[in-house]
């Protein structure tokens, strides 16, 4: 098995239906990842927003963004599950980089080498 990679997956829903019922779907969407073998890290729900252009003649979206550590093939198949309900408008799959720490001790060096 692979190390797990972080990613973030930015989750447009229909307005539509109610808060409770969003709230809902995206409790459903996270158990979907964790039976894929992911670890949903965070989940934030940022509510409702205007849309910059129609979606399937919807004007608002609410937006959800999870934070996941999975392996490639679990994202792509988190992607597929997502592209068949019909509640979900747009979703994007990012991974995030790793920044590595820089050494704090060869950072001194050169300070005290300029200085």
């Amino acid at each position: 098995m692979s190390a797990l990679r972080p990613y973030e997956v930015l989750v447009i829903v229909d307005p539509r239906p109610a808060d409770e019922e969003v709230a809902a779907l995206l409790t459903q969407l996270g158990e979907q990842v964790k039976t894929l073998g992911a670890e949903v890290v965070k989940m934030e729900n940022w509510g409702k927003r205007r849309l910059a252009y129609d979606i399937r003649k919807q004007r608002e979206g609410t937006y959800a963004v999870f934070e996941v550590s999975a392996e490639p093939a679990m994202v792509k198949e988190f992607e597929r599950q997502l592209r068949l309900n019909e509640n979900v408008l747009r979703f994007l799959s990012t991974q995030v980089p790793i920044r590595k720490k820089a050494r704090p001790a060869k950072t001194q060096e050169v300070l005290e080498e300029v200085g």
